[in-house]
Formats: structure tokens, C-alpha cells, sequence
């Protein structure tokens, strides 16, 4: 594009500069020659009054040397023989023009120019009695002629390169502005076939690659975040196929001793195993997106109780003591449903994991008017360090354990306004406190849900006790 927009903008100037500069060039070297042939009659105008008041020979070629013309030897007055007493025709000077052109000019009674050798002659007639016609002769040598032509063409070449130069060098800087952010924006569409999703164009250069500098941008963001909410969509629905592997793995755990056993106990750990190496890889790229959506919602004392019918059976099998409150009336939350019971599952997955056999667990729920609180609470051995597991991946360290399941409800509470907090609950071990905002707001800093939600917790307790 560059090189073809030189080359129009340098045919356009040149044929631009021909159309103008040639018939210029002719009209300078017209004008050229008529200044000379006007200086010629202007010479032969001055010796009229003196042919008016004589002839006489002396008297005229006084008269002609006094002229400029006349001392250079370009001057002569031819007289007729009519005005001579001898009848001679009198020549003063050293005249050019035949015999045959003088009489032509003296018939006709007008002017001419007659080329000669070396140039061209005036020729003007002049009334010299009542019936003499003498002629004055001017020679104009050719360089007379010519004289400032060439300097004129030399100039006028000169304008016309400087037009060509001048057109070219801008045309070849509006094709750089024009060719670089083209260039730019097909590098970068290559780069991000190739895979690297972090290539972006500057938004520079006219205004319609400059627009498609600003589509790409958005088209490569947008890319960026559907292969994100894939990731994040297959991290997802893997780690909740974890909840069936826990109960297949409990239910194994139970089948005793044997070949068959074993092979089954052995089957579900790879199975653990490989379901673990796709989460992980599935988040390798980036950090999730917000689940739920515009609009979504669902009755969380619904969904809790629906989960708690299904790990109560396995907590029966485990002999873990169960508790629940507060899912007694209904609470509208801004989550899916899916998304609250991954959410619940990855909680109490998490507690069937990491606690042993026989290790109680509640959950509560609270609703504050402005938030909906979820307390999951276990008697096992708690949290050593809850930053570092509340931390994105934190937990991945711990044997078993992709990070994901505290990530799955962090977003959930994070998509309200709310948060996830991590502390020492009233059966002994760990309290994740999940707060879930109603209207948007971050809960308080001093978390104000986290003391109600213990005394409701050891109000549901005491109930249980009773």
C-alpha cells in the first residue's frame, strides 16, 4: 500500500507539473520574442521623424548611429529611388532582407518579420513624400530572441522536481502512517492465532484503523475471557464430580478386605487423581470469572436442605453427628442454584476429606436483612494457617487437594459483595463463615455476621442438646 500510494501521488504531481510547466515553458519564450520584436519597432519608430523632415544621406546616417541598433550594425533605412534626384534607390546600413521582402513591405504598406540567417529582420515602413514608402530594417540576432529563455525553463524544471520530491516524500509519510498500524494490527491478529492472548495494538493511526485497533482489542479480550469461563467451567463440573467420587470412596472404604476391594479402592484413587489433574490444569491460565449472572437467584434454605438430605446418609455411614438451622423459612439469595450447591458441596466435601470418621459437623443459617450468613462448622482439628487456605491456590498443597473447593465458594460470596472468612467454630474445629450480600454491600471489617452467626450457632446447639 505504501509503495503504490508513491507511485499515484508521483504520476498525479508529474503529470500535474507537465500539464502546467509545458505550455508555460512556450509562453515564456513567446513572451521572450515579442519583447524582442517590440524593442525592434520601438528602434525603427525613431528614426519616422527624421525620414519625415529629410533624406539626405549624411543627415541619416547620423540618425542611425545615434541608435542602438544602428551602432551595433543591426540597422538599416532603405530609400526609394522616387526621393532620389539621381532616381537611385539609397541603402544606409547593412540590410538583410532581399530586394523582393522590401518591396512586398512597401505594396502592403504594413509591417513584417522575415527570417533570416542568424535571426530574423523588422521591417517597417516609413511615408517619405507624398508617394515614397522607405523601409526601415531592425535585425534581431537569435539570441535576442531567445534571451532569459533558458534560465526561465531551468527554473520552472526546478519547481516542477521540487513538486515531484515534495509530493513523494509526503505520500511515502501518509503510507507509513497508514502501512504501520495496518502491519501492527496483522502482527498482532498472528500473534494471538499463534496463542499468545496477552498481544493487544495500539490505537493509533486514522481513525478507521485506529476503530479496528479498538474491535481487535475487544475481540482478543473477549477471546481471553470465553477460554477463561471454559477453563473455569470445566474446573467446575470437574471438581464437582468429587462429591460422587467422595461417596464411591467411603462405600470402598467399607467393602473390607479383598482383591476386589482393593481394585476398587485403587480405581477410585486414579479416578481422585485424574479428575485432580484436570482441575488444576484447567486453571492454569487464569483467574476465575464471577459465577451467577444478571438475574439469577435461588431459595438457599431449599438448596441446603436438599444437599444436607444427601450428606447426612453419608454422614450416618460415618457415624458423624449432623446439625441444621435456620433453613426454616425461605431466603432469596442473588446466586444460581448450581452455583450455591457446588458451593455446599465443596464445603462439606472438604469436611468428609480432612476430618476423620465420626467428626461432628453443623450448618446454620442466618439471615440479617441485608446478607444471608452460611456457618459450616466441623469438630475435627481446624485450620492451622486460614490465610494461607483462604489464599487463591493456597491449599493446594495439602495432600489431596486441588485449592479449588474454597476458591468455588469464595466466588460465590464475592459475586454478592460478600466474602469468605475462615476461624475457630464452637464444636472444637474449623468455621467457614460464607457471607452472601442481599444488596451488594462488603460486609463490615469487623465482622459483625461472624459474632451473630456464633450465637445463633450455639443457640442450635443448645437446641440439638436438648
Amino acid at each position: 500500500m505504501r509503495w503504490a500510494l508513491v507511485k499515484v501521488c508521483l504520476a498525479v504531481t508529474a503529470m500535474v507539473v507537465v500539464a502546467f510547466a509545458v505550455p508555460l515553458g512556450l509562453v515564456v519564450k513567446e513572451m521572450a520574442r515579442d519583447r524582442a520584436f517590440s524593442d525592434a519597432e520601438r528602434q525603427a519608430a525613431t528614426i519616422g521623424p527624421t525620414l519625415s523632415i529629410t533624406t539626405d544621406r549624411a543627415q541619416l546616417e547620423k540618425a542611425v548611429l545615434t541608435t542602438e541598433p544602428g551602432a551595433a550594425g543591426r540597422m538599416a533605412v532603405h530609400i526609394p529611388a522616387t526621393g532620389e534626384p539621381d532616381g537611385v534607390e539609397v541603402d544606409i546600413g547593412h540590410g538583410h532582407a532581399t530586394r523582393e521582402e522590401l518591396e512586398t513591405v512597401r505594396v502592403s504598406g504594413r509591417a513584417a518579420i522575415t527570417e533570416v540567417t542568424g535571426g530574423s529582420v523588422l521591417l517597417q515602413p516609413t511615408a517619405v513624400g507624398p508617394e515614397g514608402i522607405a523601409v526601415v530594417e531592425v535585425f534581431v540576432p537569435q539570441e535576442a530572441v531567445s534571451h532569459g529563455v533558458t534560465t526561465a525553463w531551468l527554473m520552472l524544471a526546478g519547481v516542477g522536481v521540487a513538486l515531484i520530491v515534495g509530493s513523494v516524500a509526503v505520500a511515502d509519510r501518509l503510507g507509513v502512517r497508514m502501512v504501520e498500524p495496518a502491519r501492527r494490527l496483522a502482527g498482532a491478529a498472528h500473534d494471538l492465532g499463534e496463542g499468545r492472548l496477552g498481544t493487544r495494538v495500539p490505537e493509533e493511526g486514522p481513525d478507521e484503523l485506529r476503530s479496528a485497533a479498538v474491535a481487535f482489542n475487544s475481540m482478543a479480550d473477549q477471546v481471553v475471557q470465553l477460554l477463561a469461563n471454559e477453563r473455569e467451567l470445566a474446573a467446575d463440573l470437574s471438581h464437582r464430580l468429587r462429591t460422587p467420587l467422595t461417596v464411591l470412596r467411603l462405600n470402598a472404604a467399607s467393602l473390607g478386605e479383598g482383591p476386589a476391594a482393593e481394585q476398587t479402592r485403587a480405581a477410585v484413587e486414579q479416578l481422585e487423581r485424574e479428575v485432580d489433574t484436570i482441575i488444576r490444569t484447567a486453571r492454569e491460565q487464569r483467574p476465575p470469572t464471577q459465577p451467577g449472572g444478571p438475574g439469577a437467584g435461588c431459595d438457599a434454605s431449599e438448596v441446603i436442605r436438599e444437599r444436607m438430605d444427601f450428606w447426612s446418609a453419608l454422614a450416618e455411614d460415618e457415624g458423624r453427628e449432623v446439625r441444621l438451622a435456620g433453613v426454616d423459612r425461605t431466603v432469596r439469595i442473588p446466586v444460581a442454584r448450581p452455583e450455591l450447591a457446588a458451593a455446599l458441596d465443596a464445603l462439606l466435601g472438604n469436611v468428609f476429606r480432612h476430618t476423620p470418621e465420626g467428626t461432628a459437623f453443623a450448618v446454620d443459617v442466618h439471615h440479617s436483612g441485608d446478607a444471608v450468613i452460611v456457618l459450616v462448622s466441623d469438630a475435627g482439628g481446624g485450620i492451622a494457617d486460614p490465610k494461607a487456605a483462604l489464599a487463591r491456590g493456597g491449599a493446594r498443597d495439602a495432600v489431596g487437594s486441588t485449592g479449588l473447593g474454597l476458591d468455588i465458594v469464595r466466588r460465590v460470596a464475592e459475586s454478592t459483595g460478600g466474602d469468605v472468612r475462615i476461624g475457630r467454630s464452637v464444636l472444637g474445629g474449623t468455621e467457614v463463615r460464607v457471607w452472601i450480600g442481599l444488596d451488594g454491600q462488603r460486609p463490615p471489617g469487623g465482622g459483625r455476621g461472624h459474632r451473630v452467626g456464633r450465637q445463633r450457632r450455639r443457640r442450635s446447639v443448645g437446641r440439638a442438646n436438648l
